[in-house]
C-alpha cells in the first residue's frame, strides 16, 4: 500500500493518503491501494480515521490517468470507486475523516461516505466537474447531495462555486471544526469515543439510520423496532445497561450535574 499510509492503535485504524506531491489525487492505484487499507480497518479495527498527507486531504480524480479512458473503462473505473467506498459508508466501523486543504471533487465524494466529518479552518470544498466537461463517478450524486442537498451540489457543479470551512459546516457537509492542523487530533478523539461502543450498536447506527430515512414512515418505525430490540437484547446491551443503573458507568452531564 505505496499510496495508503495504514496504522492502528487502540482499535483506531489511521489511513493516510500518500501522494502529497500530485495533492492526493486519486489514481487507480491509489484506489486500490485504499480498498486493501480499508478491508483491513474493517477486519480489526473498531473505528477508523481517513486523513492526508500534504497540503491537501484530497483533489479528486487523477485527470491526467483518467482523460484518455473508453466510457467501458471509465464506468469500471467508477464502480470500483463505489465499491471501495460503499465499504466505508456500509461496512463494520464508523469512520472520520480529517480535513484540510483541497477537498475537491472525488475527493469530496470520499469525505461523504465517512460518518463523521472533522474540518480545520484551512479546508475548502468544490465540485468543479461542469467545468472539467465531466460528472461525480465516485457516488457524489448519491451521497454529497445527501449531506449538503440537491440545490446546493447543483450550484457547487455549475458555477465552480467553493465552500470555505464555515460555509460547508452550515451546510451540513462538516461536523466539526478545529484550528488548522487540528482535524486529525479530534478525528481520532471522536474515533476512541466511538470504538467503545458496543461494536453491533455502531453498526446498527451506521447501516440503519440512512436506510430508516430513505424508506417510508411506516416501513422506518417497523424497521426501527427491530433494530432496537436486537441491540438491547445482546449480553453486552444488558452489561452496559445494569452498570449504568448501578452508575458503574458515567452519566451525562447536563450544566455541570450528570443527568
Amino acid at each position: 500500500m505505496a499510496l495508503v499510509e495504514y496504522s492502528i492503535e487502540e482499535g483506531v485504524a489511521l489511513l493516510t493518503l500518500a501522494r502529497a506531491d500530485k495533492r492526493n489525487a486519486m489514481s487507480d492505484a491509489m484506489v486500490a491501494d485504499l480498498s486493501v487499507a480499508v478491508e483491513r480497518a474493517d477486519a480489526e479495527a473498531r473505528a477508523a480515521v481517513l486523513c492526508g498527507d500534504g497540503a491537501h486531504f484530497c483533489a479528486g480524480l487523477d485527470l491526467a490517468e483518467h482523460s484518455a479512458k473508453s466510457a467501458v473503462e471509465t464506468i469500471e473505473g467508477s464502480r470500483s470507486w463505489h465499491r471501495v467506498f460503499q465499504r466505508i459508508r456500509g461496512g463494520r466501523i464508523p469512520w472520520f475523516a480529517a480535513l484540510h486543504g483541497g477537498v475537491i471533487g472525488g475527493g469530496l465524494e470520499l469525505a461523504s461516505v465517512t460518518h463523521v466529518r472533522v474540518a480545520d479552518t484551512t479546508a475548502f470544498f468544490a465540485l468543479p466537474e461542469g467545468q472539467r466537461g465531466i460528472f461525480v463517478g465516485g457516488g457524489g450524486s448519491v451521497n454529497v447531495s445527501r449531506l449538503m442537498g440537491v440545490a446546493r451540489m447543483t450550484d457547487l457543479m455549475l458555477t465552480g462555486r467553493v465552500l470555505d470551512a464555515s460555509e460547508a459546516e452550515r451546510a451540513g457537509v462538516v461536523t466539526y471544526l478545529t484550528d488548522p492542523g487540528g482535524a486529525v487530533a479530534k478525528a481520532m478523539e471522536l474515533a476512541r469515543k466511538a470504538a467503545e461502543n458496543a461494536p453491533l450498536s455502531n453498526y446498527a447506527i451506521i447501516n440503519g439510520l440512512q436506510r430508516i430515512h430513505d424508506s417510508g414512515q411506516d416501513e422506518g418505525l417497523f424497521f426501527e423496532s427491530m433494530i432496537a430490540a436486537l441491540t438491547q437484547t445482546t449480553p453486552e446491551a444488558r452489561e452496559r445497561l445494569k452498570a449504568f443503573l448501578e452508575k458503574r458507568t458515567a452519566r451525562i452531564e447536563v450544566k455541570g450535574e450528570k443527568a
